[in-house]
């Protein structure tokens, strides 16, 4: 009997609540003021699930920004929703160990 890959099927609201998001984290804070309204009512359509995947993506972003040697997203996305930031948080705890302890050392970055 053949297995099959079930294919994880994102819905319109979280892809929607995603690019919100995403672009709410690519502009700079003063212009960020502007389209935080559209990610929080983006994100206030989201159920449970997708909620905690939304938070889950955050987390990867947050370790992805500390490997570049960014500032961490953590501040930002508490500020936009605390609920979210706590989800997060959690959604880090549990990522594998190496990711989560390079989010705590300092880098040194060569010339």
């Amino acid at each position: 009997m053949p297995s099959t890959t079930v294919e994880l099927t994102l819905s319109a609201g979280y892809r929607q609540a995603q690019r919100a998001l995403a672009a709410w984290l690519d502009q700079g804070v003063r212009a960020a003021r502007q389209s935080a309204f559209a990610a929080r009512t983006a994100l206030a359509a989201l159920d449970s699930t997708e909620r905690s995947r939304l938070a889950r993506w955050l987390a990867w972003l947050s370790v992805a920004a500390s490997y570049r040697g960014e500032a961490s997203l953590a501040a930002r996305v508490r500020r936009l929703d605390s609920g979210l930031h706590l989800a997060m948080e959690d959604a880090l705890a549990r990522l594998p160990m190496k990711s989560v302890t390079m989010l705590k050392q300092d880098h040194r970055m060569s010339a």
